[in-house]
């Protein structure tokens, strides 16, 4: 029996049935009988100290076990570091840990600790902890801190440069025929995972279980035990079902950490489950921006230099930043290029990754100074681009390792029937009643992020014919399991049915946590290497056994389809099961690891071609998007509907980035004034147009044995510059700032 490929298939995800039928258990759903549930107290004041904690009516409550605070909890037995080591150890989300000391670094910072045999009486008595402060001189937005910045050496937990310059950003500037210069702002955003993080803790002697909603099962497991002072080979984390993250749950935030100094204290297994508004001060955000671009060009569209800044908070530990002048330095070729990063310390926890970081607002900035400098110049936005088309790298000179760019451009022009457009603003734009309609577009890009240490997994052939692969990553949302059963199952010879895949246990072998679109890439290489190397083993065993009718055949000419070994010289051959079953073994297996390569010989990126059509009520000033396409050049696709859903997800939030999304911060109070779904607005199924993805399939050899280079990110990109563009196409008025508001757009011109 001869198989199709495995890989590429449009399979259904395999955790979908238990997802839908509510059978899936998540981190607060698990713990045996007894489990304790905790619930956080938060500080009231956005910086100071605590001067008097009283517990008292808190302690008297029903059912309440204890309330702890920095009075009670022993310290952490090292102080964090944000910068995680080369080998990947430890993941902190902030270098700081809170109720160690009385001191207070922002509003919703964890003060006390309430513990109760059951969550109403735990967030009941959470109310009753009368909490004193001393309050101090504080920061917490753009307008207050903007004059205190300065540039850092580095950002992004220490991965990306505060500043990159080449070639000479001045002279460029002055041989430009034309300029293009504008400051955009950006709200802050937070992300907003159907399900709040979560831990449950349970203790059994000196060993800890965590049941964690994690991106990365390991790197809760060696943050947790670092904190705690325990060996990491005491620490086991489950991580079965995760209700998305978006980067809220890659880094280790204070709650596992807390739920197992709790659980310990209390001597019981202890659930610490956030609350929706506790999302948005204990697990990070993206950081209110404000980024400035000037663009320089010969009057033939051609680039001669681009300076970019951008000033944000950060928190009173970091310097941290998500690094938004990659997608503006790299994104076309350019001689000159300065750009600089601008942080104050403001009251705020450290910011952390969120979907697309740097790229989703620093792709805004120039895809928005593009559209209007073909505007200026007379030009075509995609001739534009295409007359500065990056061949190399404009970062480091070198080759890409594959792109496909020019091939998203031309696909997504045809798909969208860009030809027709008439480019004249306001007076080209269709009209639909009192709607006025406008059409753009935008580039994207979003870097291949190299993994430090090797990731493994273990494959499992059967003499049933069946097979497992196994790897410790967590599964998000992303379809990971569903991709690891096709990657095993390509490699075995197998239909992708016959393989059942084992993740989410650090008791599993080690993979990286799945950020910054590296996950497809990292797990799909260890299953492919070790399910590679349990059929080279079995083929090898095959061809070197008298009893077998591959004795003696050239291990390299051996096929495997169906879970059948072929000699094609004789079409002989044999089943593994048969082959096992003959040496009376029920299964065998093979340990695989990769070592991530050196890229340095190569540029590595995702780029892909963005486009939208909206509807604009000036009167009421109403934006509508009425449909979207997207255009990619991921590498090799694992999972055709798995990679769709990913890109339109990320396209959709992308809508979200351009018209909705926007955390405030209230000036006077510096706490978030709209810490919720009530008041932080998304898309939903009445926002969402038509959404059309299209991928092109380019062959890489440089990122991972599969060519992988990711979907999760690139989808969001470009999405908030098109629509933007569209609207200055229906109304002929630019906005910089996002997100675009019903009061901007009826604010006269």
């Amino acid at each position: 029996m001869t198989i199709p490929p495995q890989i590429g298939r449009g399979m259904d995800r395999v955790d979908a049935r238990a997802k839908v039928t509510g059978a899936a258990r998540y981190s607060a759903e698990h713990g045996p009988p007894g489990t304790l549930r905790a619930v956080l107290v938060g500080a009231r004041i956005p910086r100071g100290r605590i001067t008097a904690i009283d517990t008292s009516a808190a302690r008297a409550a029903e059912g309440v076990a204890a309330v702890l605070s920095h009075l009670d909890l022993p310290r952490v037995a090292e102080a964090p570091h944000l910068i995680p080591s080369l080998a990947g150890t430890t993941a902190h989300g902030q270098s700081f840990f809170p109720m160690q000391d009385d001191r207070v670094h922002y509003a919703g910072q964890p003060v006390a600790l309430v513990v109760a045999d059951t969550l109403e009486r735990a967030e009941y008595a959470a109310g009753l902890v009368d909490v004193s402060y001393e309050e101090e001189p504080w920061v917490a937005t753009l307008a207050q801190g903007r004059g205190d910045a300065y540039e850092p050496e580095r950002i992004f937990g220490g991965f990306a440069p505060g500043r990159i310059e080449r070639g000479d950003v001045e002279a460029g500037l002055a041989r430009a025929d034309v300029r293009i210069e504008n400051t955009h702002h950006f709200a802050a955003n937070h992300h907003n995972p159907i399900e709040p993080s979560a831990t449950t803790a349970v203790w059994e002697g000196s060993g800890l279980t965590l049941y964690d909603s994690t991106q990365g099962p390991t790197a809760t497991r060696l943050t947790v035990a670092q904190l705690l002072g325990i060996p990491p080979s005491d620490v086991r984390v489950i991580s079965g079902f995760v209700g998305g993250s978006f980067g809220s749950k890659a880094m280790v935030w204070a709650h596992p950490t807390l739920a197992a100094m709790a659980a310990r204290h209390m001597r019981a297994p202890v659930t610490l489950a956030l609350n929706r508004a506790q999302t948005f001060t204990n697990t990070g955000h993206r950081e209110e921006q404000e980024q400035t671009i000037t663009l320089g060009a010969t009057r033939d569209g051609r680039l001669t230099a681009i300076r970019y800044s951008k000033t944000s908070p950060t928190s009173p530990f970091d310097d941290w930043a998500e690094p938004s002048m990659g997608a503006v330095n790299r994104m076309y070729a350019c001689p000159a290029f300065e750009g600089a990063h601008h942080l104050f310390e403001a009251a705020t926890m450290t910011p952390t990754f969120m979907r697309a970081p740097g790229e989703a607002t620093g792709a805004f900035v120039i895809e928005t100074a593009m559209d209007e400098l073909a505007h200026e110049l007379g030009m075509d936005p995609i001739e534009l681009r295409l007359r500065n088309h990056a061949d190399l790298d404009p970062e480091s000179g070198r080759p890409w390792s594959s792109k496909g760019l020019r091939e998203c451009y031309t696909l997504g022009a045809e798909l969208f029937g860009w030809a027709d457009r008439d480019p004249a603003p306001v007076t080209g734009a269709a009209r639909d009643g009192h709607w006025v309609l406008g059409t753009g577009m935008a580039g994207a890009i979003y870097p291949v992020v190299g993994v430090f240490n090797p990731q493994r997994a273990r494959a499992r052939v059967y003499a049933d014919g069946r097979a497992v692969i196994e790897t410790g990553c967590s599964d998000f949302g992303t379809g990971a399991g569903t991709v690891l059963r096709q990657v095993a199952a390509d490699a075995l010879g197998l239909e992708a049915e016959a393989v059942t895949a084992h993740y989410g246990d650090t008791d599993l072998p080690t993979t990286v946590a799945a950020v910054g679109s590296a996950g497809a890439g990292a797990i799909s290489a260890a299953a492919h290497t070790a399910a590679t190397a349990l059929r080279e083993r079995l083929v090898a065993q095959a061809v070197a056994d008298p009893g077998s009718p591959l004795h003696g055949a050239d291990p390299a000419a051996v096929r495997v389809s169906g879970g059948r070994m072929v000699r094609p010289d004789t079409g002989a051959g044999e089943t593994y099961g048969e082959m096992l079953g003959r040496h009376m073994t029920f299964d065998a297996e093979a340990l695989g690891e990769w070592a991530p390569p050196e890229q340095g010989e190569y540029g590595t990126a995702t780029f892909g071609a963005q486009f939208a059509e909206v509807a604009v009520d000036p009167d009421l000033g109403l934006v509508r998007v009425r449909r979207m396409l997207g255009v990619f050049a991921p590498g090799r696709v694992l999972n055709y509907r798995t990679a769709r859903s990913q890109l339109m997800g990320g396209m959709l939030w992308g809508l979200g980035q351009a018209l909705l999304e926007a955390t405030y911060m209230e000036p006077n109070r510096g706490r978030w004034l709209n810490a919720g779904l009530d008041g932080y607005l998304v898309p939903v199924n009445a926002d969402a147009p038509d959404v059309r993805v299209e991928m092109i399939e380019v062959e890489d050899r440089a990122v991972n044995p599969l060519g992988v280079k990711g979907v999760g990110e690139i989808g969001q990109v470009g999405m908030a510059a098109a629509i933007a563009n569209a609207v200055f196409h229906a109304t002929g008025r630019r906005f910089r700032d996002l997100p675009i508001t019903v009061e901007a757009v009826m604010a006269p011109a």
